[in-house]
């Protein structure tokens, strides 16, 4: 099992930035693929980016590349999200999860967190 938490989230003017957090316990962090996706409301969850378990390889949605950078410290099982020039249309709950390689499909992610609201007005 694993366990993971969002931190982070919150409320920011369009062109501001926020660094998301999420947390892991429970088996070897080390050993995952880690994600990010979102949900905006009415709309269905979408991949914003994943990044390998040694951190080597990251992936993007392109709606996100170029002002998202996903990052991971495995000596404090923890995997980041920092959003740039943030704009309204990235206002949605944001989910970390946990998968055994890296993908872009929600679907190959075992583990969610609960999710962490990120508000950007206009």
């Amino acid at each position: 099992q694993v366990q993971l938490v969002e931190s982070g989230g919150g409320l920011v003017q369009a062109g501001g930035s926020l660094r998301l957090s999420c947390a892991a316990s429970g088996r070897s962090f080390s050993t995952l693929a880690m994600g990010w996706f979102r949900q905006a409301p009415g709309k269905e969850r979408a991949f914003v980016a994943s990044i390998s378990w040694v951190g080597g390889a990251t992936y993007y949605a392109s709606s996100v590349k170029g002002r998202f950078t996903i990052s991971r410290d495995n000596d404090k099982n923890t995997v980041y999200l920092q959003m740039n020039s943030l704009k309204p249309e990235d206002t949605a709950v944001y989910y970390c999860a946990a998968a055994s390689s890296i993908s872009a499909r929600d679907n190959d992610y075992r583990y969610w967190g609960q999710g962490t609201q990120v508000t950007v007005s206009s």
